[in-house]
């Protein structure tokens, strides 16, 4: 699933190619939308905003098109009516004369107003998002310590867009790598020091991954791992899809598990209990 970095980094890719444009045609795929198809491609968007792991696509009549992802949804950006050679199904498709912006296998897909979007039920419960530049240190741990998450388990805690928007299982792993946590601990068990650079990481790494393209590891030791022959796959992240490879801090062999009903990734050495 494309996590918060991936959404923001497709999202600038298609406000660049859409935003303020003429459009030529809209569709959707799903028939109760059709209705929607004349009045949109009318209209010009004005804005493609990240939401979580979530889009909203806004237009000048006020309307705006909400999209999730969710599992196997992907985004790209073409030149006009050039469709890309793949079995995943077009589930929209925004057009002007000389890009294309096309979302393909998403199924959460709706037209909304602003009264709609105040009421929907994923944004209205929407926690912070980790790439907004509002969203604090502070503010993270306040959440950590609340009565409302700091018994939930570290595993599903952060998978829920309900704590902090745009999380996702990649970003799960690394965060508790680099904060030193076991995976199978709760905010309650955790010193405020062990808290205090949880909540920095939290924000840190999604911060970097959208700089970099998709790196969570650091920059100094990426450099080093590229300089000496190592892939992208190898030096990308700190634990995520290591399994059985050597951290690259203390050189213990990665373990991987599946907890809350999706694999996580840490070292046994740096994320002692």
């Amino acid at each position: 699933m494309p996590e918060g970095p991936e959404i923001k980094l497709a999202s600038d890719k298609i406000a660049k190619d859409i935003v303020d444009r003429s459009l030529t045609e809209v569709s959707f795929a799903f028939d109760h939308l059709k209705s929607f198809e004349a009045e949109l491609t009318a209209a010009r968007i004005v804005s493609v905003t990240p939401k979580g792991k979530a889009l909203l696509t806004r237009f000048s009549n006020q309307l705006s098109i909400y999209s999730h992802n969710q599992l196997y949804g992907v985004w790209y950006s073409r030149r006009a009516y050039d469709y890309p050679a793949t079995n995943r199904q077009l589930r929209l498709a925004i057009h002007t004369e000389k890009r294309s912006a096309l979302l393909y296998s998403a199924s959460d897909i709706d037209v909304l107003d602003d009264d709609q979007i105040a009421a929907h039920p994923f944004l209205q419960k929407l926690g912070p998002d980790v790439l907004e530049a509002t969203t604090t240190v502070e503010m993270v741990l306040d959440r950590l310590q609340s009565k409302t998450f700091h018994r939930k388990g570290f595993p599903a805690l952060l998978l829920n867009q309900h704590f902090l928007g745009g999380l996702g299982n990649y970003l799960r792993s690394e965060v508790l790598f680099v904060a030193g946590i076991h995976p199978t601990l709760r905010p309650v068990d955790c010193s405020i020091d062990r808290l205090q650079k949880l909540a920095a990481a939290l924000l840190e790494l999604p911060r970097q991954s959208y700089a970099t393209k998709g790196i969570t590891n650091s920059l100094a030791i990426v450099k080093q791992l590229k300089q000496s022959g190592q892939t992208r796959r190898q030096y990308r992240h700190w634990v995520f899809g290591r399994q059985d490879c050597l951290c690259h801090l203390c050189h213990t062999e990665i373990l991987k598990h599946t907890l809350g009903g999706r694999r996580v990734y840490f070292c046994p050495s740096c994320q002692a209990k």
